[in-house]
């Protein structure tokens, strides 16, 4: 089947999220693959918001372009949105405000009029217009009504069934006018039924499989879910959840916390992380494991704080004064998400040094069906790495012994008799401060071996998606992955065939092997959701290769796979 793309827009405080993440909730449960996603500016009240659902047979992790049911709560909505339009679309719309001009299937529900024979609040809208996407798409208002219950049950009786009203006006609404309309698409599918979880919710998941003990963070959009959520799992997980009163605090008591042998963790975005960039040293002179959630909107200073961008992805690269070694890590979905930050965490306590995971207000705050399966195996494979980390140790202790590997044996504080100190200062093996030639020297020749270790040992080439003999070669990494991989099935239509080279292992890049793999024969298109380029740039830096085509969008909103087919066929 080909995807349906559903979006509701209108004033902030209309219940737009509500609903938008409802219709997600009720398409996957049928069976359904599910993407969605939410836009709207930065205002305390007031603006414009939409949020998007692609409904598809076939994983997706993308939005996409064509919008087949556009949901209008106020005419802003029509005017803003009606490009994407096209005259087999349908637009639900209050006849009352406006009347849309144009060659769509017009559904009015009377919006206006519902809200002054019940005198409701406005928010009450939202679920008219569900009830209104329910009857249109013949699916079944008792599952909704399910929903509903679940949802506001804790509210008590009465707002269950004022909901419960305004859903069953909605549906009326269409039944009454536009009966002959409606579509059989909202069924079951005969397959299991599918989980939504946002990105933030998939780091917060693995940060609890990765059993992080320790997360604190200053709320900043696009990370601040991650915050309220292992907050609400804290009495479970017993896992320490701080809200600090700046990203300087945040990221300090994380670096003490996993002194103290606490798998830790923050989350920012890229205001807050670079107040956070001189600690970020500290965790790497100090040896100690950090886990930093850098999620991605466009800048610079606050810029547009509620879009999204990747401009942060070399300033994540590079942070920190001075030389040590660090892993940045960019998962492109959720399945990735979770996967990666357990990672992460193994990663911080095994090569003790600092993992960002980097992502995107896309990834961040969208949401993605997955296969429970998928899920509980991961679970039931993973078991957390702990590396040299060790609770017990011998006189004389040997803090930053000088190894082979660079990897030095960290024995957690408490035992009788054995004292190191774990300060910003360069320091000798046994961990005194030193302004030695040749003790500077050894640590950071000893510091540096770590990265050689990692290259060998935990380092992960590229996925290589589609045809991989194809000749159109396109690259990009992180949060891209839906968007590429939607293309290519597009452009799989049209007969054009193509291989994706996704990467999210980021930084540091084995040279020699990716320098191979991006040395074949063909045509290579770089993808990038930001101006610079960056990702180009750091193949170029690392491995001499560099990819002179790209494709680079930096409005702050996501590239669509439509906007990646148009740049290949014109460029053919």
């Amino acid at each position: 089947m080909k995807p349906f793309v559903w979006k509701i827009g209108g004033e902030a405080g209309f219940g737009i999220m509500t609903t938008g993440l409802a219709f997600s909730k009720i398409a996957a449960p049928l069976g359904y693959y599910v993407f969605d996603y939410s836009e709207y500016p930065s205002l305390i009240r007031g603006g414009h918001n939409t949020y998007e659902v692609v409904v598809s047979d076939k994983e997706i992790a993308t939005s996409l372009q064509p919008v087949d049911l556009l949901i209008c709560l106020n005419k802003t909505t029509f005017e803003l949105h009606r490009y994407r339009l096209n005259e087999n679309s349908m637009v639900i719309y209050d006849p009352d405000e406006f009347q849309p001009d144009g060659s769509y299937v017009k559904l009015p529900v009377s919006f206006s009029q519902i809200k002054k024979e019940t005198n409701a609040q406005q928010v009450m809208l939202n679920t008219v217009a569900m009830g209104a996407t329910i009857a249109i798409l013949g699916g079944n208002l008792e599952e909704y009504f399910v929903m509903i219950e679940k949802e506001f049950a804790r509210k008590g009786q009465e707002v269950v069934d004022y909901n419960k009203k305004f859903a069953q006006r909605g549906y009326d609404e269409i039944m009454s006018k536009n009966k002959d309309r409606v579509i059989s698409f909202l069924v079951p599918q005969n397959k299991p039924a599918n989980i939504v979880m946002s990105g933030n919710e998939a780091f917060s998941l693995g940060a609890v499989i990765g059993d992080c003990r320790f997360y604190a963070a200053y709320p900043m959009t696009p990370t601040s879910n991650v915050l309220s959520q292992l907050a609400s799992w804290a009495k479970t997980t017993k896992m320490v959840v701080r809200h600090s009163e700046d990203e300087v605090a945040v990221v300090n008591s994380a670096i003490g916390a996993s002194h103290a042998g606490a798998r830790s963790a923050v989350g920012t975005s890229g205001g807050g992380f670079a107040l956070m960039v001189e600690a970020v040293s500290l965790a790497g002179i100090t040896e100690l494991p950090l886990v930093l959630f850098l999620g991605m909107r466009s800048g610079p200073a606050t810029g547009m704080p509620t879009w999204t961008e990747q401009g942060d992805l070399l300033f994540a690269v590079n942070a920190g004064h001075g030389e040590f070694p660090k892993i940045v890590l960019a998962p492109g979905d959720v399945e990735e998400m979770i996967e990666l930050t357990a990672k992460a965490f193994d990663l911080a306590d095994i090569y003790q040094e600092p993992v960002i995971v980097v992502s995107d207000k896309l990834v961040c705050e969208s949401h993605k069906s997955m296969v429970r399966d998928h899920l509980d195996r991961f679970i039931a494979q993973y078991t957390p790495r702990r590396g040299k980390t060790v609770v017990q140790a011998t006189a004389p202790y040997l803090r930053y012994k000088v190894t082979d590997d660079g990897i030095s044996e960290r024995l957690i504080p408490g035992q009788p008799g054995i004292f190191y100190q774990s300060n910003s200062y360069e320091h000798t093996e046994d961990s005194h401060t030193t302004e030695s030639m040749t003790e500077r020297v050894k640590q950071v020749d000893k510091r540096a071996r770590k990265i050689n270790t990692y290259l060998a040992r935990d380092f992960s080439l590229p996925a290589v998606y589609g045809d991989p003999n194809a000749l159109i070669k396109l690259v990009s990494w992180g949060p891209n992955k839906g968007a590429v991989v939607a293309a290519q099935e597009l452009l799989k239509e049209k007969g054009i065939t193509t291989s994706y080279i996704h990467f999210t292992h980021i930084h540091p890049l084995d040279r020699e092997k990716v320098a191979q793999l991006l040395s074949q024969q063909g045509r290579y298109i770089l993808i990038e959701n930001n101006s610079g380029a960056q990702f180009g740039k750091l193949i170029l830096m690392e491995t001499g290769i560099e990819l002179k085509e790209k494709y680079t969008k930096y409005d702050g909103r996501p590239i669509y796979p439509e906007e990646i087919v148009t740049y290949i066929e014109k460029s053919i």
